[in-house]
């Protein structure tokens, strides 16, 4: 059965992948984008093309969102959603966006009788495309209600998930993010320790690998530094600005991640993320820093 029409902001290579799921779901999906390649891709896939966001949240009760950033997503929120939101719509932030922006943003909607659901997801390309991907959900719990049907057509089963109210998406997203990034952090630095002291990351690999637990994942680190690909290996770093802020507003000390984001904020931002984001190569700095000793 068809369902009803919904907006899509930002259809880039996540959104677009998501608005292929929605489409083979029943969903009609009205698409803007300022990329007008990305928006022909989405059309191609079905989709109805906007030519502003205004008129996107001018006809759909629900309006989701994919947008690069924290930062992008607020300017589009001011600028384009807030002037124009109505009594009764649902805005889906399914990007990863500061926690407190999140909060604001969503008390400035329920002004105007709007409601916003932050949703970040964790899956990549590949989950946007299949619908498997991870959801963390924060909002007000009617609105969260609503947006289920939505989320559940693009996330896996029992992978949607109700964390609390406006912003503990976020924090749930924070959450996932600094599980990866940290660890990717720690296991890198411990490869990159032994490099410089002269051992060979063939050797590590071989010497300290294995087939489970925490042995498989350093084994699994170890062995793209082998193969050369150590510059590809993220830490999430775009990100870290977003999480600190909800870190230093609810005053929480995040050693780990403070000590990480001065370390690679004073690094050579000449490589890219997942999201074409500038990002500095952890790998890099370890391998070409050297610490002033008296």
């Amino acid at each position: 059965m068809e369902q009803p029409l919904v907006g899509f902001v930002g259809v880039g290579s996540m959104g677009g992948a998501m608005v292929g799921t929605l489409l083979r779901a029943g969903w009609r999906v009205l698409a803007y984008d300022i990329d007008p390649d990305n928006l022909a891709a989405a059309v191609a896939k079905g989709a109805q093309a906007a030519d502003s966001a205004p008129s996107v949240v001018a006809q759909c009760d629900f309006v989701l969102t994919s947008l690069r950033s924290s930062k992008v997503f607020v300017e589009v929120a001011e600028t384009h959603f807030l002037p124009n939101a109505r009594a009764g719509q649902t805005f889906i932030d399914l990007g990863t966006t500061a926690a407190p922006e999140a909060r604001r943003l969503a008390a400035l909607l329920a002004q105007r009788g709007a409601d916003l659901v932050d949703a970040p997801v964790s899956g990549g390309v590949g989950g946007s495309s299949t619908g498997t991907l991870r959801i963390f959900v924060g909002g007000h719990p009617d609105a969260a209600e609503r947006a289920r049907p939505v989320l559940e057509t693009l996330g896996d089963e029992g992978r949607v998930v109700y964390l609390g109210p406006s912003g503990s998406g976020q924090v749930g997203k924070a959450v996932n993010q600094l599980a990866m990034g940290l660890a990717d952090a720690a296991y890198l630095e411990a490869v990159a320790f032994g490099v410089r002291a002269g051992l060979d990351a063939a050797d590590i690999v071989q010497a300290m690998g294995g087939d489970g637990g925490w042995r498989q994942y350093f084994g699994r680190i170890a062995g793209r530094v082998a193969e050369g690909r150590g510059d590809e290996i993220l830490t999430k770093y775009p990100e870290h600005g977003f999480f600190l802020q909800e870190a230093d507003e609810r005053g929480i000390p995040a050693p780990m991640l403070r000590a990480l984001y001065a370390f690679l904020k004073a690094g050579e931002h000449d490589h890219v993320d997942n999201m074409g984001r500038a990002r500095p190569s952890l790998w890099h700095e370890l391998m070409t820093r050297d610490v002033q000793t008296d």
